[in-house]
């Protein structure tokens, strides 16, 4: 039996035993307590209908030698949404691999009991199911990865976000309070969320507050000197607050010229000067 007439074969008794297979399928998989809550159990269900309902055509159009015709597009599409999902709900890559895998043992089975009085045709579709299924779970699983890298990336993304809030103080007075380590990527994010504000509220004062970052050395202090620079660029005066004795040693030892730049020691010290700037006072009741 050729190639082309072996993948028919396995596409019609796919096609006929479906629901039989897919039983057997959900059965295994949640014998291995892939999904505990009800709204999961039933996600997985549809999930493992609507792959094996892709499977016969594929098969029969696409045969065994490789899932990247255009017959298997569909089932690659399904695979990937299944991995993207399992990603954002934080399932692991062994768990999205069995997922595939597993499937091997429902239709083994289906095979042998069709097939039982056909040995070497058995044999050859046990082989091209078997090695089938092992290339749409490393594709399941390379999906999966990046879904979650992607993953990652964004919240890394968010988190620096949320890392560097920029605070409206006072009608025109901005504050940015750094907190750890201050580098190229998080310079950006720095550059960006306070350029932003200061278009959106027209400050003409950003304090820049570092007194929760740990150490200053060059890179840090060439970092605050562009997001300044940018700053001003955009119509507004920076004012540096947060330095430690230890942090004005080490801006002396490396040479670094703030001589335009004003510092203050606190954040309180830094928002008196800029209060002064745009012409405001603040009194304290008697």
């Amino acid at each position: 039996m050729t190639t082309n007439d072996n993948a028919r074969r396995i596409s019609a008794l796919i096609q006929q035993h479906q629901a039989d297979i897919g039983a057997d399928w959900i059965t295994n998989l949640e014998s291995l307590a892939f999904r505990s809550d009800g709204a999961a159990q039933e996600q997985l269900r549809r999930h493992c209908r609507q792959l094996l309902a892709l499977l016969p055509e594929a098969t029969l159009n696409g045969g065994f030698d490789s899932i990247e015709g255009r017959a298997w597009d569909e089932v690659r599409d399904q695979l990937t949404e299944i991995s993207g999902q399992r990603a954002k709900q934080g399932s692991t890559p062994s768990e999205t691999a069995t997922f595939v895998f597993s499937l091997k043992q429902s239709l083994f089975t289906s095979l042998r009991q069709s097939l039982a009085a056909e040995p070497e045709l058995l044999a050859e579709a046990l082989w091209n199911v078997s090695a089938l299924l092992d290339k749409l779970g490393l594709f399941t699983i390379e999906v999966f990865q990046r879904s979650r890298d992607q993953i990652i990336v964004r919240q890394q993304q968010e988190l620096l976000e949320l890392s560097t809030p920029v605070v409206k103080l006072w009608t025109d007075i901005l504050a940015l309070p750094l907190i750890g380590t201050l580098d190229s990527a998080r310079t950006q994010v720095v550059m960006e969320s306070l350029l932003e504000k200061i278009v959106e509220t027209g400050a003409a004062i950003a304090i820049i507050d570092i007194t929760g970052v740990p150490t200053v050395d060059t890179l840090v202090a060439q970092h605050l000197m562009k997001t300044i620079a940018a700053a001003r660029l955009m119509g507004a005066d920076c004012i540096i607050s947060g330095i430690r004795p230890q942090i004005a040693q080490t801006i002396v030892h490396l040479g670094v010229n703030l001589d335009d730049v004003v510092t203050k020691a606190t954040l309180a010290d830094a928002f008196i000067v800029a209060l002064a700037r745009v012409g405001s006072t603040i009194s304290r009741k008697a």
